[in-house]
């Protein structure tokens, strides 16, 4: 019998398996370029929604409008708007003096959501949370640390084809003369939202710096924080979407982070995950402790994702968590949608998706889902701002 040519049979499908997900992309009409944001659109908002996402009402736009101070929106044939881009929108926000940035004395956020076991919907979470806090205004920096590259994906690019392994964390991580990040940040499509994107090479940085560690310096773990910090005056969040592993990216990671946000399916299974994830995790700020390498965060919260609460045993787990993690744990949990299926199919999110994939109302049941979701880590971050608090403690919200 002849040999299995493991390598070769490997490479074709390799090939074959690229060559369909390039396909797929083209059948999603997201991009088909090289710089992989050619050709996404972010989505047009009416007037009523952009008074209340700018703090001003429809007929103060009107006005700033008639008086030149915005410029007019084109019309349709019928005489009606076309409606407003985010950079129409964030536009309006700083004639108007709303924009929701952090003051520069506040700290930057920096949120890594993560677990340790994959499908829990840690991309899914990642990219809703960057494009939901884009439109609110923020100025947002999504790091994709995963060489999966499931983040990469879903705003547009196929990590091996349009991503090179110096648009990555991988050049910084690996050469410790680079003191700035700022050559891998780029523009998305999405206004007010940037990326930092990731493919397969950056799985060969788990290794190197694993052996370089062993070597010589425990301080390479900060080579991210380090990164992050020459970034940072031009952000308000930076959201990191780490492998589903324990590792030295992970751990990386770990110390770069101000915030932890764990998703968690509320299944057996992903519990049971979840709890050796919290072992290992206490274990390692031990060791990192132990090193003079701190874990410090400003908060902690565990989401539920993928939530079914039709099934008994999902309100049960649900009922254990909220008992078990107590204020640790968000409110409001991300129930499972075909609508975020759908859009991951077509590698965008459910706030891309110009029209519903299945009924209005799913689409919009799964709109109010993540919008309350995300809510929550809006106020979970402004509470972490001084000037931010000070506002919502004199506007009565706290």
């Amino acid at each position: 019998m002849d040999n299995f040519d493991t390598a070769s049979v490997v490479e074709a499908l390799y090939n074959r398996a690229i060559d369909v997900v390039a396909k797929l992309r083209a059948r999603g009409d997201v991009a088909v370029e090289a710089d992989g944001a050619a050709t996404r659109r972010s989505p047009r908002f009416p007037i009523s929604r952009v008074a209340e996402l700018v703090g001003r009402t429809g007929t103060a736009i009107r006005e700033a409008e008639k008086d030149g101070r915005l410029p007019v929106v084109p019309r349709t044939q019928s005489g009606r708007r076309i409606g407003y881009t985010l950079a129409e929108v964030n536009a309006m926000r700083s004639v108007f003096g709303t924009r929701p940035w952090r003051d520069s004395t506040d700290p930057i956020a920096i949120i890594a959501v993560q677990n340790f076991k994959g499908g829990v919907g840690k991309s899914t979470v990642s990219v809703h949370l960057a494009q939901y806090l884009s439109i609110r205004g923020y100025r947002v920096c999504l790091v994709d640390c995963d060489s999966q590259g499931s983040s990469t994906t879903m705003l547009g690019y196929v990590p091996d084809l349009d991503i090179r392994e110096d648009d990555t964390l991988y050049p910084f991580i690996r050469n410790t003369e680079m003191s700035s990040l700022a050559y891998a940040v780029r523009e998305t499509h999405w206004d007010g939202l940037w990326l930092i994107p990731a493919n397969l090479r950056l799985y060969s940085a788990e290794y190197e710096l694993a052996a370089r560690i062993a070597r010589s310096d425990q301080r390479l773990l900060n080579r991210l924080a380090e990164g992050l910090t020459s970034i940072a005056e031009h952000f308000d969040v930076i959201i990191l979407d780490p492998p589903p592993a324990l590792g030295t990216v992970s751990l990386s990671v770990m110390r770069a982070a101000n915030a932890l946000l764990v998703p968690v399916p509320p299944t057996v299974v992903d519990f049971t995950s979840t709890t050796s994830f919290l072992a290992m995790l206490h274990e390692s700020i031990g060791v990192l402790e132990e090193r003079g390498l701190p874990i410090n965060l400003r908060w902690m919260r565990f989401l539920a994702t993928r939530a079914d609460e039709q099934k008994s045993m999902q309100r049960e787990l649900l009922q254990v968590m909220r008992n078990l993690f107590g204020e640790s744990m968000l409110r409001t949990v991300l129930r499972d949608s075909a609508e975020i299926d759908n859009a991951s199919a077509r590698m965008m999110s459910v706030y891309e998706l110009e029209q519903p994939v299945t009924s209005r109302e799913t689409y919009q049941r799964c709109i109010t889902y993540l919008n309350a979701v995300n809510a929550e880590i809006e106020m979970q971050i402004r509470l972490t701002w001084p000037g931010h608090a000070a506002r919502l403690r004199a506007e009565g919200i706290l």
